[in-house]
């Protein structure tokens, strides 16, 4: 993995990945908040939503062969929706000969819709967005210093533990273990337990590593240690049309309602 990469990240040249990640921070949230705000029972809005995520990732070149396996991360979600039908009391009525509860029909669209759109979104900013922008990025919009210190150790040392996991699993391998064997399952989570002890002994060196160098337990400001310039206003803009859209269809979607 590159530096400053992280699974999710789509190296390009775009105009998205060029915009800074504060902004497309922003336009996200502004735009899952449009989302869960639209009437359910509504369903025209969610079409325009659908086309204002396609034009973003068309935009910064993702191609649908890449985002789409990455969507079934909310297929747990889905299952669960597709119960509620079945489960919620009120008015019923038959399909395909099955009795299916209305109210629940409309709270599992809801479930489905809005989180895919949210999914959605929410791929297209990891995409273009590198994990070293983030810690400078929630910096200048007020996060605690904290919080991103925090953040920028996790993203430093995720990739470390997963290679020591995959370490663990190939010397397990090779000692003719089968992970998908249940009787297995008490070795694997002997290792989880393993690689746990190992992780926290290795904090405590980092923090005491960070100590001998000068750390009083405050954390600096990541926007201005070593960080790329903050958004200008035409970013802003640029980056806030989409949120601006869906906001626009939100409240069309409730005063036609």
């Amino acid at each position: 993995m590159g530096a400053g990469a992280h699974p999710l990240y789509r190296h390009a040249d775009s105009a998205v990945h060029r915009l800074p990640a504060e902004v497309k921070i922003v336009g996200l949230l502004a735009f899952v908040l449009a989302v869960v705000a639209t009437p359910r029972e509504t369903l025209w809005p969610y079409a325009g939503y659908a086309l204002i995520v396609l034009a973003v990732w068309r935009l910064a070149h993702i191609p649908l062969r890449w985002v789409l396996p990455r969507m079934l991360i909310e297929v747990p979600f889905v299952v669960l929706a597709l119960l509620l039908p079945f489960t919620e009391g009120g008015e019923r009525i038959e399909v395909a000969g099955l009795s299916l509860s209305v109210a629940g029909l409309y709270a599992a669209w809801g479930i489905v819709a809005k989180g895919t759109l949210g999914v959605a979104a929410a791929l297209a900013v990891a995409a273009t967005t590198s994990a070293a922008q983030l810690p400078a990025a929630l910096s200048r919009l007020g996060a605690p210093a904290v919080v991103t210190s925090v953040l920028v150790l996790m993203i430093r040392y995720v990739d470390l533990l997963a290679a020591e996991a995959g370490r663990m699993r190939m010397a397990r391998i090779s000692r003719g273990d089968s992970p998908r064997a249940l009787h297995q399952a008490g070795a694997i989570a002997r290792g989880i337990g393993a690689l746990f002890l190992r992780s926290y002994e290795r904090g405590e060196r980092v923090y005491v590593a960070m100590l001998s160098r000068g750390f009083d337990g405050h954390a600096p400001d990541l926007a201005a240690v070593g960080a790329p310039a903050p958004a200008r206003g035409v970013q802003w803009a640029a980056a806030l049309t989409p949120a601006a859209a869906a906001l626009t269809v939100t409240a069309l979607a409730w005063t036609a309602g």
